[in-house]
C-alpha cells in the first residue's frame, strides 16, 4: 500500500467514498499540496483574494472618512498601497508555485516573516509599524478563506472534507447533502464535533498526524468511518471491493428499516419509547416520522449558529410551529439555547475563558441575558397552540434556577394570553441532568420537573473531569466508566422513585448494547440521532426485558471500564450472535 492506507480513530460510523476538500475553518491556516497544473489557479484565487481584500479597504475608508474625517481615514488607503507592492506579491506567488502549497499558506507565511522581521526590533513605533504592514494581509487571508466555502457551495459538488481539528465548525462547514465524509488530524471520540458528526451521521475518522500534508485537494479517497481508516488514491479494484461493502450495509439498513416502524417492546411486553435527536429544521425530511416516538432533543442552538444575527421572536416562532406541525401530534422536545464553550455564536461575542467547559455557558448565559431568554420563551410558548412541544433547561445545577425558568414561565405565558395569543394550557418543562449537582440532588429536581433528560456527554466530562474537547485528556473521556455505569442506574431509581419520566439524550444511547442497559435500568426512553433508530428497535424486540436487567445488575458489579464492555459484547453476542459481535 506504501502508506496509502492511513489508520486512525473511528469516531463516526458509515462509509464514504469521493475527493477531499481541506476546510478552513479553524484558527489555524492549514498546508495542503497543489498540483503542479493547479498553481495558475491558486494563484487566480490569490488575485481575486487582493481585489477583494482591496475592496474592502476602501469601503472602510470611505465609511470613516464621513464620520470622523480623511485624516483618520488615510490609514486605510495606506492598506491598500501595502497589498500593491510588487515585491510581496511576488514572493506569495513565489511560495505558491515553488513549495506547490496553497494560497492561504503562502500568505500566513509572509505574514509570518513581516511579524519576525520587524518584532524583533526594539521600539513601539517599529513594532507597530510591523501590524501595520500585515493586517491589511490579515484581510486577504479571510477573503481566501470565506472564498473556499463559497466556491465548493457554488459547485454543489459532494465531498469528503479534511481539517487540522474536528470541531463542530468543521463539521456544518457545508450543507449535509454536499458532505461525505469528514477527516482530521484532531479531535477527541467524545468531542462536540464528533457528536455532531454521529448526530449528523457523517463517516468521520480523527487523529491522523500529519494528515494534511499528505493530502491534494481533489484527491481521491475512501472513508472507513467504522474501522477508523483511510484509503488515499484508491485502485479501481480497491473502489470495487469497498463498493461492495458499501451497498452490502445499505442492504443491511434497509432490512432493518422494514421493521422500524413497529414499537420497541421487548418479547415480554416492555416498552422502550425511541426519539430522534435534531439539530436542525433539515433533519426533519432525513427520517420517517411513523419510525419514531418523537423529538427527544432540538438543541435549538444550532438554529442560532446557523445564522448571521439573532432571529428574532417571529423567526423562531415559525420554525418551532414548523418542527411541531411536521411531527404530527408526536412529542417534540425543544431545548433552550444552549450556547458557550466550543458552541460560540459569531455574533455573540462572549468573554474568553481560560475552562470553558466550567465556565458561561448554557442556563447560565440565559439567564443573565434575559433577552435572549425571553424571546426565545416567547416563541416557544406561542408554538405550543400546535401540538405536543415541551421544554427542557440545559446545565442545570440547582433548585432554585428551575425555579428562576418558573417564574419567568408563568409571566410570559400570563403576558402571551392578555395579547390574545393561543397557548397550550399545559407545557411539560424537564431538566438535562448532566452536572453531579443535579444528580445528587435529584429528588429535588424530580420535584421541581416534569421529567428529566440526562446528557450522558457532559455528565461524562464532570463526573470523571476530563475536558472531552482538550486533546492531551481525551482519552480519559470513558462513558464506560464504572462511576458512570452507577451514576445512570442511581438516576433511573431516583427518578422512579418520584414517578418522573427519564429518558437518555446523550451520544450512548446511540448505542443498541447501551440502549438495552438502559432498558435494564428503568429508563423511559432515549433520543438518538435517526439513523440509529432501526437498530435500536431491532435490538430491544429480540431482548426480554427481564433479561435487560440482569445485563444492568451485571455492569454495575464491574470494576473496570473494561469490564462493562465485557458485558456490552455480551449483549451484542445475545442480540446478533458472537460471530457478528464487533
Amino acid at each position: 500500500m506504501q502508506n496509502r492506507e492511513i489508520q486512525g480513530t473511528a469516531v463516526s460510523p458509515g462509509l464514504a467514498l469521493g475527493t477531499v476538500h481541506v476546510v478552513l475553518a479553524g484558527p489555524d491556516v492549514p498546508t495542503w499540496s497543489v498540483r503542479h497544473e493547479d498553481v495558475p489557479l491558486e494563484i487566480g484565487r490569490l488575485a481575486s483574494a487582493l481585489n477583494e481584500a482591496a475592496e474592502k479597504l476602501e469601503e472602510r475608508r470611505k465609511r470613516v472618512a464621513a464620520t470622523t474625517g480623511e485624516k483618520d481615514a488615510e490609514i486605510f488607503a495606506v492598506h491598500r498601497l501595502i497589498l500593491q507592492d510588487p515585491g510581496a506579491m511576488r514572493e506569495v506567488e513565489e511560495t505558491i508555485s515553488d513549495q506547490r502549497i496553497n494560497a492561504e499558506a503562502a500568505v500566513q507565511m509572509l505574514i509570518a516573516r513581516f511579524e519576525a522581521t520587524m518584532g524583533s526590533l526594539e521600539g513601539d513605533s517599529v513594532r507597530a509599524y510591523a501590524s501595520d504592514v500585515s493586517d491589511p494581509w490579515r484581510l486577504v487571508l479571510d477573503a481566501l478563506m470565506q472564498r473556499d466555502r463559497e466556491e465548493v457551495l457554488q459547485t454543489q459538488a459532494k465531498v469528503i472534507l479534511a481539517a487540522a481539528e474536528l470541531t463542530p465548525k468543521v463539521v456544518t462547514f457545508l450543507e449535509r447533502g454536499q458532505l461525505l465524509g469528514v477527516l482530521a488530524e484532531a479531535g477527541g471520540r467524545f468531542s462536540h464535533g464528533a457528536v455532531l458528526a454521529r448526530a449528523l451521521g457523517i463517516p468521520c475518522v480523527v487523529g491522523i498526524p500529519n494528515l494534511l500534508a499528505r493530502l491534494e485537494q481533489g484527491m481521491s479517497i475512501a472513508l472507513d468511518g467504522n474501522r477508523g481508516m483511510c484509503l488515499l488514491r484508491p485502485s479501481e479494484e480497491e473502489i470495487e471491493v469497498f463498493l461492495e461493502r458499501k451497498a452490502s450495509a445499505e442492504e443491511r439498513r434497509h432490512e432493518l428499516m422494514r421493521d422500524s416502524a413497529e414499537p420497541a417492546t421487548t418479547p415480554d411486553g416492555h416498552t422502550l419509547g425511541v426519539h430522534v435527536n435534531v439539530e436542525s429544521i433539515r433533519d426533519l425530511d432525513t427520517f420517517d416520522i411513523s419510525h419514531v416516538d418523537g423529538v427527544g432533543l432540538l438543541r435549538t442552538e444550532f438554529l442560532y449558529l446557523e445564522r448571521s444575527s439573532f432571529p428574532s421572536e417571529e423567526e423562531q416562532y415559525r420554525m418551532y410551529r414548523r418542527v411541531v406541525e411536521r411531527m404530527n401530534g408526536h412529542p417534540v422536545t425543544l431545548r433552550l439555547l444552549d450556547i458557550g464553550g466550543d458552541k460560540p455564536l459569531p455574533y455573540f461575542h462572549a468573554p474568553k475563558e481560560n475552562n470553558p467547559a466550567l465556565g458561561w455557558r448554557g442556563i447560565r448565559i440565559t439567564l443573565q441575558w434575559r433577552d435572549f431568554l425571553r424571546v426565545q420563551l416567547r416563541a416557544m410558548l406561542r408554538a405550543t397552540a400546535f401540538g405536543d412541544l415541551r421544554i427542557l433547561m440545559p446545565m442545570i445545577t440547582s433548585v432554585e434556577e428551575i425555579r428562576e425558568i418558573h417564574d419567568l414561565f408563568a409571566e410570559i405565558r400570563e403576558q402571551l394570553l392578555e395579547q390574545g395569543y393561543e397557548v397550550r394550557e399545559r407545557v411539560s418543562v424537564g431538566a438535562m441532568v448532566e452536572v453531579p449537582s443535579a444528580f445528587l440532588t435529584l429528588e429535588h429536581v424530580c420535584d421541581a420537573v416534569d421529567f428529566i433528560s440526562v446528557g450522558t456527554n457532559d455528565l461524562v466530562q464532570y463526573l470523571l473531569a476530563v475536558d472531552r474537547d482538550n486533546s492531551w485528556v481525551s482519552s480519559l473521556y470513558d462513558p464506560f466508566h464504572p462511576a458512570v455505569i452507577r451514576a445512570l442506574h442511581q438516576i433511573a431509581e431516583k427518578a422512579r422513585e418520584h414517578a418522573t419520566p427519564a429518558s437518555v439524550c446523550g451520544d450512548m444511547a446511540g448505542d443498541p448494547a447501551t440502549a438495552i442497559l438502559l432498558t435494564g435500568m428503568g429508563y423511559d426512553a432515549v433520543s438518538v440521532a435517526p439513523q440509529f433508530v432501526p437498530e435500536i428497535k431491532y435490538a430491544v424486540r429480540r431482548t426480554e426485558s427481564s433479561k435487560a436487567r440482569a445485563f444492568a445488575m451485571e455492569a454495575l458489579e464491574q470494576d473496570t471500564s473494561e469490564g462493562v464492555r465485557g458485558v456490552l459484547d455480551r449483549i451484542r453476542d445475545a442480540t446478533y450472535g458472537p460471530e457478528t459481535t464487533g
